[in-house]
């Protein structure tokens, strides 16, 4: 599962304001504050709704052993949202 450290830095990535990240996941402003902050009360379906729309625009969200981060990959893959990797987190 995604973190909400990880998405703060995902969006800090690509430069993006809680409200960009908001329109372009399709999810209310407030319902991305909360995950945000890590509050209790986030459905499920925000957080896949958001994490999809970070990895369509080149976000990879890694989770390994020695801890958690994420990635922006450039290029045809990363802007086509059709990168993989072995330590992407669920």
């Amino acid at each position: 599962m995604i973190t909400s450290r990880q998405i703060r830095a995902a969006r800090a990535l690509l430069g993006w304001t809680q409200e960009t990240l908001a329109d372009t996941a399709l999810v209310a402003l407030t319902a991305l504050k909360r995950l945000e902050s890590d509050r209790l009360g986030v459905r499920d379906s925000t957080r896949e709704a958001v994490r999809a729309a970070l990895e369509s625009h080149g976000i990879l969200f890694l989770s390994s052993a020695r801890g958690t981060g994420v990635m922006l990959v450039e290029g045809p893959a990363g802007s086509q949202g059709g990168a993989s990797s072995p330590h992407r987190a669920p």
